[in-house]
């Protein structure tokens, strides 16, 4: 049905049509962001595929003894204001 749907003169046409819409300035750029792009796809692909390979590390649940205590936490009140100064602002007098 689409056998012959592809011909050398629909390339040429659709060629004309990329360089109508981006400029033949752009077209340099817009080619090498896509291969980069390109590139960075199989990169992190291949990553993936490497990862699924590798057995996941055992992870080792350490528990803290029944007899070692935590130091005493003092709780610190955030809503206090600052210490004003005599002349009502929050800066130190500088010398």
């Amino acid at each position: 049905m689409f056998g012959n749907a592809v011909k050398p003169t629909h390339l040429l046409i659709l060629l004309i049509i990329i360089v109508l819409l981006f400029g033949a300035k752009k077209l340099p750029d817009l080619a090498k962001s896509v291969g980069q792009s390109l590139k960075i796809f199989k990169k992190e692909m291949k990553e993936l595929t490497e990862d699924d390979d590798k057995p996941a590390p055992t992870v080792q649940v350490v528990t803290p003894e029944q007899g070692a205590a935590t130091p005493p936490v003092t709780p610190v009140d955030v809503t206090a204001n600052p210490p004003r100064t005599p002349s009502g602002s929050t800066t130190p007098p500088q010398a």
